[in-house]
């Protein structure tokens, strides 16, 4: 078995810019991002030679790899140590250990991974003024008003609201209704701050590197440890509640 041929439209050997290679999986996987390549690569699944001038160059092989990596991500939810387990073993020319169905339905933690992903995405570069996001969200100045003193939603040093904020706000309205007060999610915040400051242990060191390349590097690992800390959190969660009366 071997990663199936995303990159086969490339012509013959010609080596592509890391944009060039975006472009390519986006027909297949519309959200990726360069950020994701980047990160990638600094994980030793892909790694493309380099100009003398330090701008990377990937093969067609190259794109294999990162579609196989996607692909084993999305459609059978594995995590990168058993996909790179699966890339050692089919280069040593051994069988990968078995798959999972790729029609299997993913649990309540993938579902809730997906949508995460997907909202800040689609809200990236979002700015609301605080009508539209009332508006947006669902609730009222007094909803909103409540949500900002209990330190759940906070606007921009220019009074305007990001995409990030909407997200929450749409997230505590909906906790309203099923009468979740904004008091009740204070500790929900506190258990979120603490997990911020986990995140910023290990990534702040790398923020302050020289390399820009490096410093990229920090934003995709923030973005990775935030969704295993949310997927942390949500197994909690459920062990939790299957183990009350």
């Amino acid at each position: 078995m071997r990663p199936e041929r995303a990159g086969a439209r490339h012509r013959g050997g010609e080596l592509l810019s890391i944009g060039a290679v975006l472009a390519h999986l986006r027909e297949e996987f519309p959200e990726v991002t360069i950020s994701k390549i980047r990160f990638l690569e600094a994980e030793g699944l892909v790694e493309p030679q380099r100009t003398p001038s330090g701008y990377r160059k990937f093969s067609p092989a190259d794109v294999e790899r990162l579609a196989y990596v996607l692909r084993m991500q999305r459609d059978h939810y594995l995590p990168l140590r058993v996909i790179r387990e699966h890339l050692d073993a089919m280069e040593r020319g051994e069988a990968p250990p078995a798959l999972p169905p790729a029609d299997a339905r993913p649990g309540p933690m993938e579902e809730a991974d997906r949508e995460l992903v997907a909202s800040a995405e689609a809200l990236s570069g979002v700015r609301l003024g605080r009508a539209e996001l009332l508006a947006a969200a669902g609730a009222g100045d007094g909803d909103l008003t409540e949500w900002e003193a209990y330190g759940l939603v906070a606007a921009g040093s220019d009074g305007g609201y990001d995409g990030d904020a909407l997200q929450v706000a749409r997230l505590v309205a909906e906790l309203g209704r099923y009468g979740l007060e904004p008091r009740h999610l204070r500790a929900v915040k506190a258990a979120a701050d603490r997990e911020v400051a986990l995140v910023e242990q290990v990534v702040a060191p790398l923020r302050r590197h020289r390399n820009p390349q490096t410093r990229a590097h920090a934003e995709a690992t923030a973005r990775e440890l935030a969704t295993l800390a949310v997927r942390l959190h949500a197994a909690m969660v459920q062990a939790g509640l299957r183990t009350r009366p």
